[in-house]
């Protein structure tokens, strides 16, 4: 029996009806992922296995260089078929790692190759492979549409025209909705000098004079409205740490002042502007009617030689910890519900010591007399977390603090338009957690109410929250 079978992760009778009869041709809402949308729009042809799995896949980079392989074959100028070769002499040894399993669940349902990975068989695989990706054809459009997916969200910068975006909408006959998502990270970047740029772009491309706070935030909301104007319905905002500090609009302005003067500003201003922008931005998406997006909890660059050497985003960040988070993000979402202002959101922690913080916190502010059911969302197993124990540790803590019933399920956060498969991973494993549950005798054998349990996860929660017009 193949490795990459039916019933794959299904470890009990429930799971196994749950998954097939349910779960396994619900279509996809992917409402984050990092895919780049120019790609989609010029529907790109990839030319080998090697460019689609291993080009920017940090993932893949942080196994290759534990299992010994030279940079050269990572990240250097090595050829696409000695990059594979190295790719495989590695998987073998990710038994353990979402990443063997991720794998084979992508040569099984892209390619139809049943055979495991290895440092023997790489050239004839490879050469599968690459001959499925020549004879059907295998371009970005056709890889979404094989993958099953209704909806896709980008991560997109305020200062992008979204013309990408804009060709792909106007293309009537490809039925796929690529969304963008509203991405400031480097309006959070006060006191530095990406601050500064970013600021001088923003006053360019709203043909606008920023000379405060109120006028950065008017040019921030003007490019909401750009956003929201081609479909967007959501933002994404990345932090290392939440905080949470009382400032005063005069004390605000003056560390705008001091951050465009290009003037050192102390830890405590930071977190005082850190803390009101988060306020102020999620006035916007409120009144909009988006959803913000919260992920926080990556220490990012840690290797200082291969930063330099590589970049950003090469595979050496990790799990970060604070001290404050229940009290910084309790005071976040009470300042915003008290000015009625409060978003729906989705919050995402990296670090999974703090999952019955989120959890419990954000259970503080579901009311709400629109009859939004989980208004505040707590996110699924992010990055270090979309492994079968973060995604189970992230459901059961979900189902002890609010209702499992509403949650909005799986994201790929992938650069990769292989990544689909994790979705399927999440519902097998999703099924069989529920499977185990009946089967204990911990939830109902209703077979009306485990379908609308694990189709509304799958898919429908997605839908409705997210609905605008969609």
């Amino acid at each position: 029996m193949a490795f990459i079978n039916d019933d794959f992760m299904l470890q009990n009778d429930t799971a196994k009806f749950l998954y097939h009869t349910y779960a396994k041709s619900l279509p996809i809402f992917d409402y984050h992922c990092h895919l780049d949308v120019k790609l989609i729009a010029k529907d790109y042809q990839f030319s080998s296995i090697a460019e689609l799995w291993l080009a920017g896949d940090h993932y893949k980079w942080r196994a290759m260089r534990a299992n010994g392989i030279s940079e050269e074959m990572i990240t250097g100028n090595a050829s696409s078929v000695e990059k594979f070769e190295a790719w495989s002499k590695t998987i073998e040894n990710c038994i353990g790692n979402p990443l063997y399993h991720w794998t084979h669940l992508e040569l099984k349902n892209y390619f139809g190759i049943d055979e495991l990975l290895n440092e023997n068989n790489w050239k004839e695989i490879y050469n599968k492979a690459n001959k499925v990706i020549k004879e059907e054809q295998l371009t970005a459009r056709k890889l979404l549409q094989l993958s099953n997916v209704t909806y896709i969200c980008t991560t997109d910068n305020p200062l992008d025209s979204l013309e990408y975006h804009d060709k792909i909408s106007a293309d009537k006959n490809f039925k796929i909705k690529v969304l963008p998502s509203f991405r400031p990270d480097e309006a959070f970047t006060i006191g530095e000098k990406k601050f500064v740029d970013f600021v001088k772009k923003l006053a360019q491309i709203t043909n606008t004079t920023i000379k405060s706070y109120s006028d950065f935030v008017k040019c921030l909301e003007e490019r909401v409205d750009y956003f929201d104007k081609r479909g967007a319905f959501i933002s994404d905002h990345s932090f290392e740490k939440l905080f949470f500090k009382e400032s005063t609009d005069e004390e605000v302005e003056a560390i705008f002042q001091k951050s465009l003067n290009e003037n050192q500003i102390t830890d405590e201003e930071y977190k005082k502007f850190i803390s009101r922008l988060i306020i102020d931005l999620g006035a916007i998406y409120h009144k909009k009617n988006w959803v913000m997006q919260i992920h926080f909890g990556a220490i990012r660059n840690n290797n200082t030689v291969m930063y330099e050497r590589l970049g950003p985003d090469t595979g050496f960040d990790s799990i970060a910890d604070q001290s404050d988070l229940a009290y910084a993000l309790n005071r976040l979402l009470d300042t915003m519900y008290q000015r009625n202002t409060l978003p729906k959101m989705i919050i995402y922690n990296l670090n999974p010591e703090y999952n019955h913080i989120v959890a419990s916190a954000i259970a503080n502010f579901q009311s709400n007399e629109e009859g939004i059911k989980n208004k505040i969302q707590f996110g699924a197993g992010w990055w270090f977390n979309d492994t079968e124990q973060g995604m189970l540790r992230q459901m059961s803590t979900l189902a002890d603090h609010g209702l499992l019933m509403h949650f909005t399920g799986m994201v790929t956060d992938s650069r990769s338009f292989l990544s689909f498969p994790r979705h399927e991973y999440f519902r097998r494993i999703l099924c069989n957690y529920i499977g185990e549950q009946v089967e204990e005798g911990k939830f109902p054998n209703d077979k009306k109410l485990l379908k609308k349990l694990v189709e509304n996860i799958c898919y429908y929660n997605a839908l409705n929250f997210f609905a605008k017009d969609i």
